[in-house]
């Protein structure tokens, strides 16, 4: 097929998929049905960087004991959620003054849906549920994927990416 050719083709084909309509099936995001077995790894080091992770979920993020922020969380803590300041007093303050998320007893298993985690290098990937209002029908639900990722210096975390929108 000559260039001009293709380019015609896929230029139409481009113009069906526009206006073609829209696919309103999903597949549901799914909870893994074990989630603290998803922060082991038989690799040492990227098992010692998945705890680090998994007692940030359950410690910091679920139980919102913030108090053992240091045992997790470096001094300076990147942060690219753009809700957060950097560093981990502001990460505390922005749970505790801004979420004004009050401590609660720390839990044996995790609340939180985690649909998968992943270990490469010093980063750690945590994917969990994350259920959303349709903007179309606000009586009706969906469910979606929400990433946290942690870059872990000297076993705590020294970077955090999330996908978080301002607020």
């Amino acid at each position: 097929m000559s260039a001009f050719k293709h380019h015609r083709f896929a230029w139409g084909l481009g113009l069906m998929l526009a206006f073609a309509p829209v696919a309103q099936a999903q597949e549901a995001v799914v909870a893994a049905p074990d989630a603290e077995a998803l922060f082991t790894s038989p690799d040492p080091k990227l098992n010692a960087n998945k705890q680090v992770a998994y007692r940030i979920f359950r410690d910091l993020l679920e139980a919102n004991q913030w108090d053992k922020a240091g045992d997790y969380l470096t001094e300076r803590c990147i942060q690219h959620n753009p809700n957060a300041a950097s560093g981990r007093q502001s990460v505390i303050d922005f749970f505790t003054k801004v979420l004004k998320r009050q401590p609660i007893p720390i839990q044996d298993k995790l609340k939180s849906p985690v649909v998968f985690v992943q270990a490469e290098g010093d980063l750690v990937t945590v994917a969990t549920v994350r259920t959303e209002k349709d903007p179309k029908d606000p009586s009706k639900t969906y469910t979606t994927t929400w990433f946290d990722t942690w870059r872990i210096v000297d076993g705590k975390a020294d970077e955090h990416w999330d996908s978080a929108v301002k607020m």
